[in-house]
């Protein structure tokens, strides 16, 4: 029987949340866990292993928090996170996630992770809501072929190594990992992701997070039912 190929988790959690105002991002709790906790608790199941990220002055204080997951010093950009991330796995896929988004549906690390064994690449995404306007031209921009790209994102690891070791050579920052595998000419194909993956920025997303916490622990409980 062949082995199916190992999914390491990989979790950026090195940001020092400015904006929000309460000290490094990872560590900011919802009800009763840090984001960090919450990002992790939402890939158990999903990966064969789980590696965390955070700012160097951090590692000792995530490990305590987060026992059995291996943790390593981030670096001073999300993408030099990310690499640090992928040095530290030898898992033949990564499913690469944000602590900023602490809600992850099940389902949509699944369907993710099963695009990227299709294509080698894959992100969540969801439709636009609202009409988009030119700031400068004032013009409506058609959004029906526009998607907000959410994390998690997954790759074959050799893929995005690739994608991460060209751009660093080039220099090269991208916003999110699946520019830069599009930078090498390879699809990243879009799969559904959720409102539940709503990013915490600022205190006011941190308020509505708080909201979601009990759609999130409702949903889990139905998708580990058998």
């Amino acid at each position: 029987m062949t082995e199916r190929p190992r999914v390491a988790g990989l979790v950026a959690a090195a940001g020092q949340g400015t904006r929000l105002a309460a000290g490094p991002k990872a560590f900011v709790t919802i009800g009763d866990r840090s984001l960090l906790q919450w990002a992790v608790a939402s890939l158990h199941g999903e990966v064969d292993e789980i590696v965390v990220a955070v700012a160097g002055d951090d590692v000792a204080r995530a490990r305590a928090q987060v026992p059995g997951v291996r943790v390593v010093a981030g670096g001073d950009s999300r993408q030099q996170t990310v690499a640090c991330l992928l040095g530290a796995t030898e898992a033949s896929y990564v499913l690469v996630h944000d602590a900023a988004r602490p809600f992850l549906p099940a389902a949509v690390a699944r369907r993710v992770l099963d695009a990227a064994r299709e294509v080698g690449a894959a992100t969540a995404a969801l439709p636009l809501a609202d009409s988009i306007v030119d700031a400068e031209s004032g013009e409506t921009v058609p959004r029906e072929r526009l998607r907000a790209v959410q994390t998690p994102q997954a790759f074959e690891r050799a893929l995005l190594l690739a994608a991460h070791e060209r751009a660093a050579a080039e220099g090269v920052e991208a916003t999110d990992d699946a520019a830069l595998v599009r930078r090498l000419g390879r699809p990243v194909r879009l799969v559904e992701g959720s409102a539940l993956l709503h990013k915490i920025t600022t205190r006011e997303d941190l308020r509505l997070a708080s909201a979601l916490e009990a759609l999130w622990l409702e949903q889990r409980s139905h998708e580990a039912l058998p």
